[in-house]
């Protein structure tokens, strides 16, 4: 896929997220901060905080609602105060945990019949999102590389992933998305930013 954003304004992505989650836990304030670029642009966005390698929050936008850096901003602070999943990050825990900013390719439907969809779907190179009613489920392309899914798998995994059951995608009626991912993210808490090939992806 075309690059979206360069190392250096990967690199300025991530610090974003981080100094966003910061400032928050520490003055309860949403930075207002605002770049030019790809940044003005409207991107959808995933923020991943781990510690420890495991996961410790990741929330964002699938679809480009917003511009790159308010959607950044926003997605940090949610990752880490907001997952249902996880207890809110505290101030000292940042100094452990890792960030990573996914910005996304805007979803694209994909037309095949019900039964030809895994042969639209490629590991390490596609996200998915299901959809069917009030239904709605995404999974970033990355989960297929750490879990080890194949296509069908992964189609699977999205509809549960949506609350629905794992052959919906079979369904007449349940709309299936695609979408790429360009990630970028910190070796270390604070450390050096790097660009990941999702296909090297381990977890």
């Amino acid at each position: 896929m075309a690059k979206l954003l360069s190392l250096e304004d990967g690199r300025k992505a991530v610090k974003l997220a981080r100094n966003s989650i910061e400032i928050y836990l520490q003055d309860k304030k949403v930075p207002e901060t605002r770049y030019e670029g790809v940044f003005a642009e409207k991107r959808g966005v995933f923020v991943t905080l781990r510690k420890n390698k495991d996961l410790r929050g990741c929330i964002g936008f699938p679809y480009p609602q917003k511009r790159l850096d308010e959607a950044i901003i926003e997605s940090a602070i949610a990752a880490a105060t907001e997952d249902p999943r996880f207890t809110p990050v505290r101030l000292p825990e940042i100094r452990e945990i890792t960030v990573e900013v996914t910005v996304l390719t805007p979803p694209e439907k994909i037309q095949a019949k019900q039964t030809e969809l895994p042969d639209h779907v490629e590991i390490g190179k596609h996200g998915l999102i299901v959809r069917r009613g009030f239904y709605s489920g995404l999974l970033l392309p990355q989960v297929a590389i750490e879990f080890d899914f194949d296509s069908e798998e992964f189609l699977s995994q999205t509809c549960m992933k949506a609350g629905m059951p794992p052959d919906c995608w079979l369904m007449e009626g349940t709309e299936v998305y695609r979408f790429e991912g360009q990630i970028f993210e910190e070796k270390e808490p604070f450390g050096e930013i790097v660009e990941v090939d999702i296909r090297s992806c381990t977890f």
